[in-house]
């Protein structure tokens, strides 16, 4: 009998985190390192954003934002490495190394988000 395999699961969190990277970060970019620097928009007071950060819906946002683009980049770096560098014979130290960062930089997120006050 054949081994489960939970290559779908990190195919799910890598079209995800393609998705958020492709549709939110380009927005996020153009908001806060484009528009409201150059002054086409009125930035938003440091209260403001504060208090908009405060609120649960926006924190997970911003958990979004900053934990699928993770599994998206610990996913193509692994391929890159696989294929392109032919190093498949490291697959579990790719793995480890690949995925624990994502998780690594997603708990470091979950961390920064639960302790704005």
């Amino acid at each position: 009998m054949a081994k489960p395999s939970n290559e779908a699961f990190f195919w799910m969190l890598f079209s995800a985190g393609g998705v958020v990277a492709a549709m939110l970060i380009p927005v996020q970019l153009f908001l806060f390192g484009i528009a409201f620097p150059m002054g086409w928009l009125q930035a938003p007071s440091y209260e403001n954003l504060m208090s908009l950060v405060r609120l649960p819906l926006v924190r997970i946002y911003f958990f979004i934002l900053c934990s699928l683009p993770l599994f998206h980049w610990a996913h193509r770096f692994r391929y890159t490495l696989y294929d392109g560098l032919k190093v498949k014979h490291l697959t579990g130290l790719i793995f480890v190394l690949c995925y624990g960062g994502a998780l690594l930089g997603t708990g470091i997120a979950a961390y920064l988000l639960w302790t704005i006050s």
